[in-house]
């Protein structure tokens, strides 16, 4: 059945053949009057007109589809052995190809547009990375010039600009670190190490790490109810324990004096979801989307005081990517925050 509203090429020739056969039945039957003669005539010519417009239409089409498809193809490395599999006569191919142009004009514009969206990211980072770094710098350069202009002389202050030069030494070294961890994540260089281990004794090992810190703004640690019983989960344990001390050392940069820290877990069938809780300052709901950027911060001004890369939750984010697990948020304006990321049962 022949479509006239979006013909075929093979449509096209049949049409095209059928009326030179027909013009050549009518002008032989009205010179010659034999009617089986001029049939046999016309289906000669039927053929031969059919034969002649396929080639003519198959090579004109095949060599204006095959400019089109190789261009797409050429900017997506595939073989141009697609486009012979693409040139079938019995589809509607200009229809076809019209689409894959728009599908590939769109994919290109999708492309262009990701790529846009990174050049700013990228311009942004070095902004960010430019910022943080000169921070400290300056900091050094200012203490070490106020030394060598006579402070050296006065021991309490070359201890107290020595004390705070190395401070911001170390903050340097932190976000280095830190960069090159995010790095090594990005990049896909660094390889977990998957095993079966306890995560409540994981937790355990990490309190007793930041029980210190906690115990100088009078924060108490703990557990909540749900962290009762014993789950055994598949993950990188170290890479796990620095999920948790990024998460507890944030509850407790943010939490109040003489507040709480508490962790939960709960059991999600085939996971278990563990929880880092604080009753701290809490994070407005205008910037919950963005917590996980990278050097994106609440508060910059005591975010820099209390010594924080910007870079902590950003790696946090990573690794449990990386884990192909999630991680979430909720948080209330002084009320608190919680942070919860999941990780596979042991089979």
């Amino acid at each position: 059945m022949i479509n006239f509203k979006n013909p075929t090429p093979l449509s096209l020739t049949i049409i095209a053949a059928a009326a030179v056969s027909l013009l050549s039945f009518i002008l032989f039957i009205f010179y010659s009057d034999n009617y089986t003669s001029s049939l046999l005539v016309s289906s000669t010519v039927f053929v031969i007109s059919f034969t002649i417009f396929y080639i003519i239409l198959r090579h004109f089409i095949y060599r204006k589809i095959k400019v089109i498809y190789k261009t797409i193809f050429d900017f997506k490395n595939t073989k141009n052995t697609v486009i012979k599999d693409k040139l079938d006569l019995s589809k509607d191919i200009l229809s076809n190809t019209e689409k894959d142009v728009k599908n590939w004009i769109e994919a290109k514009s999708e492309e262009i547009s990701k790529l846009k969206e990174q050049e700013k990211f990228r311009r942004e980072f070095l902004a960010n990375v430019s910022h943080e770094l000169r921070t400290p710098i300056f900091n050094i350069q200012g203490y070490l010039e106020t030394l060598f202009e006579g402070g050296m002389n006065d021991e309490a202050i070359s201890k107290d600009y020595l004390s705070k030069a190395l401070k911001n030494v170390e903050r340097l070294d932190a976000i280095i670190s830190d960069l090159e961890k995010i790095s090594h994540l990005e990049s896909g260089s660094t390889t977990l190490e998957f095993e079966n281990f306890e995560i409540k004794k994981l937790v355990n090992d990490v309190i007793e790490i930041m029980s210190y810190r906690a115990k100088k703004k009078n924060i108490k640690l703990g557990y909540k109810k749900s962290c009762s019983f014993s789950a055994i989960v598949n993950a990188d344990e170290e890479k796990i324990k620095e999920v948790l001390i990024n998460l507890i050392s944030n509850a407790i940069r943010y939490g109040k004096e003489g507040g709480v820290v508490l962790i939960g877990c709960y059991d999600l069938d085939k996971k278990i979801l563990v929880e880092v809780s604080d009753n701290g300052i809490g994070i407005p709901k205008e910037h919950l989307p963005y917590i996980f950027n990278r050097f994106y911060r609440v508060d910059k001004n005591r975010s820099r005081k209390d010594g924080g890369t910007g870079l902590g939750l950003s790696i946090v984010k990573h690794i449990i990517e990386a884990h192909n697990q999630k991680i979430n948020v909720r948080s209330t304006p002084r009320v608190g925050s919680t942070f919860g990321f999941t990780l596979d049962k042991a089979k």
